[in-house]
C-alpha cells in the first residue's frame, strides 16, 4: 500500500469587513501607503512629519507578510516590492525630470529596481533561515546596499535613509559618531519593532510593546544632549558667498535663447562681490561653472577673464582669496599617459574635460584646481557597461564622461587665521565619507559650490541644501554654500542653517564662520556601519544558501 503524503497549505486569510482591514490585506494599497508615508516624512516637509519615516516600511512588511500567507509566487512578490519602491522614488525625486525627462525616468526606474535587491534578499533569508534571522537580516542587507550605492558607477544615494533626518538636525547630533548610515539603521529598527508590535503582538511579551517608543525617544534624547553640550570650535573668519542667479536654461550658455555674454556675466559677479565685501572678508565663493567656457589649464593664467578677476577684485583687496567653479581642460602628452575618460582631437591631442573648482589664494599666486570626483551617473559619467545604452538617451550631459581625480584637494588661504577649504562641487555634498576625507586632509571649512537651477523651483534644491547640513554634523565643520540659482548661505557645526538667500534671486550672503581642526569619530574611522553591514550580508547570504543543504544532508 502506497502511503499518502499531505502537502502543507498556507494559512487561509479571513476576509476583512472594514475598510482598514481590507487595506491591511491589499498589497497594491499597502505599497501605495508605504510610499506615501516615506514621501511625507522626507525633507523638506514640516519637521514633525519626519516621524513618519519610522512607519514608512511597516506597510511593506505587512505586504510581504500577506503575500507569504497567500503562498504568492516570487514574481508577484517582486512586482509588489518594485511597485512600492518605484512609487517612493517617483514621489520623492520626480523633480530630476526637470533637467531631462530621460534622466528623470532612468533615475526612478533603475534606482527602484536596485532597491529591490536587499528586500528580495531579506525574503529569501527569511524563507531559508526563519523569521527571526530574516527580520534581523533586513537592515543589514539594506545598509550593505546603501554602502555599495555610495561607491560604484551607478551611485545615486539621494534616498539613503539617513538623509531623511536632514530637516531635523537636532535629532541626529550623534552622526558625528555614526555618519548618516546610523540614521538608516535607526529607521529600520523602529519600523521592524512597530511592525511586530502591530502584526505579531502574540509573539511579543507584554513589556516589549514599549520598545518602539523607546527606540524613537532614546536616540533623540541622546542627540539633544550632545547638541546642548557641543560648542562651536575654531577661530573665526568672515566669508562671502555670491548667488548670481543666471538662468541655466535661458541665459547661462551660448546656445540659450537669452544668452548673457560672458563678459557681462563676469561684470555682474565682480560688481555684486565688490558691493558686499568688507575689510574683514577673507574668502569669497562663486558657484559651480561660473566660468563655463572650457579653459585649458596650461594657459589658464593668460585668459582675459582670469586676468580681469585678478586685476579688478584680488589686486584691490589684499588678503582676499576666491573659490570659483570653471569648466577646464587638461591635456595629456600621449595616449599612454591619458586617463580612461580622455577624448582625442587632432588639433588638441588627448585631453580630459573637468567640472573644476579653481582657487585663487591671492592676486598673484597661480590658480590651483580641484576636479569634481563624484560625478552624476549618465549626466557626467557613463558607466562602461551602460555606454552603449545611454549613448542613445538624452540625459542632459556631455557626450562621454568628465575627468575626475582620486584625492581630496584642500586649498589653503594665506590668511590669519588660516582657512583650509574643502572644495565640494554640487552632487558631492551628499556623500558623508567622501566629505570626511577633506577633513582628514586638513580642511577646517566646507565650501559647497553648485548650480541647482536645473531642477527649477522643486524640492530638489531644498533637499540638496539640507543634506549639506548633515555633512556639517558628521565633520563638525561650518559650511559656506554658493549656488548659481539655488539657495546660498551658511550652516554651523550643529547642522543649523544660519543664513540662506531666497530662491531665484541675485543675492550675496556674508557670515563669520568657525574653523575647526578637530576630527570626529566618524571622520577618523569612516563608514564602519556600512562596511560592517556588507561583511554580515555576505555571511547571511552564505548561510541562506548553505544552511538548508547542511540540514538536508
Amino acid at each position: 500500500m502506497t502511503p499518502t503524503t499531505t502537502q502543507p497549505t498556507p494559512p487561509t486569510l479571513t476576509t476583512p469587513t472594514s475598510a482598514l482591514g481590507r487595506l491591511g490585506q491589499s498589497p497594491p494599497l499597502l505599497a501605495l501607503l508605504g510610499a506615501a508615508l516615506l514621501w511625507a516624512g522626507w525633507p523638506i516637509h514640516p519637521a514633525p512629519l519626519t516621524l513618519l519615516l519610522f512607519l514608512g516600511f511597516v506597510p511593506y512588511l505587512r505586504l510581504e507578510q500577506v503575500l507569504t500567507q497567500q503562498g504568492a509566487r516570487r514574481g508577484r512578490v517582486f512586482a509588489m516590492t518594485y511597485l512600492f519602491l518605484v512609487l517612493w522614488n517617483v514621489f520623492t525625486t520626480w523633480w530630476v525630470s526637470y533637467s531631462t525627462l530621460g534622466g528623470g525616468i532612468a533615475a526612478v526606474v533603475l534606482n527602484a529596481a536596485l532597491m529591490c535587491l536587499p528586500l528580495m534578499a531579506f525574503r529569501r533569508t527569511k524563507e531559508r533561515l526563519g523569521s527571526a534571522i530574516g527580520y534581523l537580516s533586513l537592515p543589514i542587507y539594506w545598509i550593505a546596499f546603501e554602502q555599495l550605492h555610495l561607491h560604484w558607477d551607478l551611485t545615486w544615494p539621494w534616498l539613503t535613509l539617513g538623509n531623511g533626518f536632514a530637516s531635523v538636525p537636532g535629532w541626529v547630533q550623534w552622526y558625528e559618531y555614526t555618519g548618516f548610515l546610523g540614521g538608516s539603521v535607526w529607521v529600520w529598527v523602529v519600523n521592524i519593532l512597530v511592525f511586530w508590535a502591530i502584526f505579531n503582538r502574540s509573539k511579543m511579551p507584554v513589556w516589549a510593546s514599549s520598545w518602539p517608543v523607546l527606540a524613537v525617544g532614546l536616540p533623540i534624547t541622546l542627540s539633544l544632549t550632545i547638541g546642548h553640550n557641543y560648542q562651536e570650535k575654531g577661530p573665526a573668519a568672515e566669508v562671502l558667498v555670491i548667488q548670481p542667479n543666471i538662468d541655466p536654461y535661458q541665459e547661462k550658455f551660448p546656445e540659450n535663447p537669452k544668452f548673457i555674454p560672458r563678459e557681462e556675466q563676469l561684470r555682474r559677479l565682480l560688481e555684486r562681490t565688490e558691493q558686499n565685501l568688507t575689510p574683514q572678508t577673507k574668502l569669497v565663493l562663486w558657484p559651480e561653472t561660473t566660468l563655463e567656457e572650457a579653459l585649458f589649464e596650461s594657459t589658464f593664467e593668460q585668459q582675459p577673464q582670469i586676468q580681469r578677476i585678478r586685476r579688478e577684485l584680488l589686486a584691490r583687496h589684499p588678503g582676499l582669496s576666491l573659490l570659483t567653479g570653471v569648466t577646464s581642460i587638461g591635456r595629456y602628452p600621449d595616449k599612454e599617459h591619458a586617463s580612461a575618460t580622455a577624448r582625442f582631437r587632432d588639433d588638441v591631442g588627448y585631453y580630459d574635460v573637468y567640472n573644476t573648482a579653481a582657487f585663487f589664494a591671492d592676486a598673484t599666486t597661480p590658480a590651483q584646481f580641484y576636479h569634481k570626483s563624484r560625478l552624476v551617473p549618465g549626466v557626467e559619467k557613463i558607466p562602461p557597461a551602460l555606454a552603449g545604452l545611454l549613448a542613445n538617451i538624452d540625459l542632459g550631459g556631455i557626450v562621454g564622461s568628465y575627468g575626475s581625480q582620486d584625492e581630496r584637494t584642500v586649498f589653503q588661504a594665506p590668511t590669519t587665521p588660516a582657512i583650509r577649504l574643502a572644495p565640494i562641487i554640487c552632487y558631492e555634498s551628499i556623500y558623508g565619507d567622501f566629505i570626511g576625507q577633506y577633513a582628514k586632509n586638513g580642511a577646517n571649512l566646507l565650501g559647497i559650490i553648485t548650480n541647482d537651477g536645473w531642477w527649477s523651483d522643486s524640492p530638489g534644491h531644498e533637499q540638496h541644501l539640507v543634506y549639506g547640513a548633515l555633512r556639517a554634523i558628521e565633520t563638525r565643520r561650518d559650511v559656506a554654500r554658493s549656488a548659481n540659482t539655488g539657495i546660498s548661505g551658511f550652516v554651523n557645526q550643529h547642522g543649523n542653517i544660519t543664513q540662506r538667500t531666497g530662491w531665484w534671486v541675485g543675492a550675496a550672503s556674508r557670515a563669520t564662520v568657525h574653523l575647526n581642526d578637530e576630527l570626529t569619530f566618524y571622520v577618523r574611522y569612516g563608514e564602519l556601519i556600512g562596511r560592517g553591514a556588507q561583511g554580515l550580508a555576505v555571511l547571511l547570504l552564505l548561510g541562506a544558501l548553505v544552511g538548508p543543504l547542511v540540514r538536508k544532508n
